[in-house]
């Protein structure tokens, strides 16, 4: 429901102050007699107060309604037709054992998903995936604009869902694949990692040729600080335990996969610096979405109308009837 004319509904205000002036002035009609003895033995006798106000209230209801009907109450809907497309984004995660270090915190892929999640969150008409790596990539979300269930597949990704490793490479062939037949404005992948490639059958600066060639631009993130820190591992004879590991970044080849496809290097080694970083990419990857809105509304203000003039009409009619008012 809404109304074309809203500025009518105002002279809704004036109704009590209507009410209040008659309720004021109004007066018992009286008779002059020229004997008053006869009136002395009749019974008292008081209408009540909706009876001796009906033909008002019928009165104001009517100015109420045609009020309400010259504010044209409309009920309807809007179709929103997208007309420009907009970012089609891989986000590609490592999910390597060394993900597990702590120096950020809780630990460094806790603190990427809380940030891509809150990246997920402020996009709007761009299709989002994810691809998640270790020994291999694949394919945890395909493009989508049903952004809660990728955040819930985001949050479901944990670190042993692929035998350890870091396979760079065949992760950003994945995320490029996944971007080759897209008819998007523009098509980027998002690849944070916070090691070295040691695994995959395709050869990381390979693979950024690739997205290139397909039109893929590709923004490199090495997170958390190069050292020695605890990390969980899963041992097979003694369980998951924790263990100091050295963890090093290849910054070269995170740089050379950016400048290869036109996209940019970036750096975090605490939680603050990595949410700058995907706020900062959020603001370089925007296009303007061009929205074309078809409404379809119905004009309810005869059935307003209608009923008032009934009112009226009725207001009318009563001073012929029991209703008359004595001089």
């Amino acid at each position: 429901m809404r109304f074309a004319e809203p500025l009518y509904l105002l002279a809704l205000m004036a109704i009590p102050a209507w009410a209040w002036v008659y309720l004021k002035k109004s007066r018992v009609s009286s008779l002059r007699f020229s004997d008053t003895r006869l009136v002395t033995r009749l019974l008292a006798y008081r209408a009540p107060l909706f009876y001796i106000h009906l033909p008002f209230a019928l009165r104001i209801l009517a100015a109420a309604l045609i009020i309400v009907a010259l504010a044209r109450p409309q009920t309807g809907h809007r179709d929103e037709e997208v007309i420009s497309r907009g970012i089609d984004i891989m986000l590609t995660l490592d999910i390597s054992s060394s993900m597990s270090a702590s120096d950020l915190k809780p630990s460094r892929i806790a603190a990427a998903k809380d940030v891509m999640a809150e990246f997920i969150a402020g996009r709007k008409n761009d299709r989002i995936g994810l691809v998640v790596f270790s020994a291999q990539g694949f394919t945890q979300c395909p493009l989508t604009l049903d952004y809660p269930a990728l955040v819930n597949l985001l949050k479901g990704t944990n670190i042993g869902m692929i035998e350890d490793g870091t396979a760079i490479g065949m992760a950003l062939a994945t995320a490029a694949s996944r971007l080759k037949d897209s008819r998007a404005k523009s098509r980027i992948v998002i690849l944070l990692t916070d090691g070295m490639n040691n695994r995959g059958a395709v050869d990381p600066e390979t693979a950024a040729k690739m997205a290139k060639a397909v039109g893929v631009k590709v923004y490199t993130i090495g997170v958390g600080r190069e050292g020695v820190f605890y990390q969980t591992v899963k041992d097979p004879h003694l369980g998951e335990r924790r263990v100091q590991v050295r963890t090093e970044i290849d910054e070269a080849l995170l740089l050379r996969i950016a400048e290869l496809t036109g996209g940019k290097f970036f750096r975090a080694e605490d939680e603050a610096a990595l949410a700058g970083i995907y706020a900062e990419i959020d603001k370089l990857e925007k296009t303007d979405i061009k929205v074309k809105i078809h409404a379809r509304y119905t004009d309810w203000f005869m059935w307003l109308l209608a009923p008032a003039i009934l009112l009226m009409t009725l207001e009318l009619i009563l001073p012929a009837t029991r209703w008359r008012v004595l001089p």
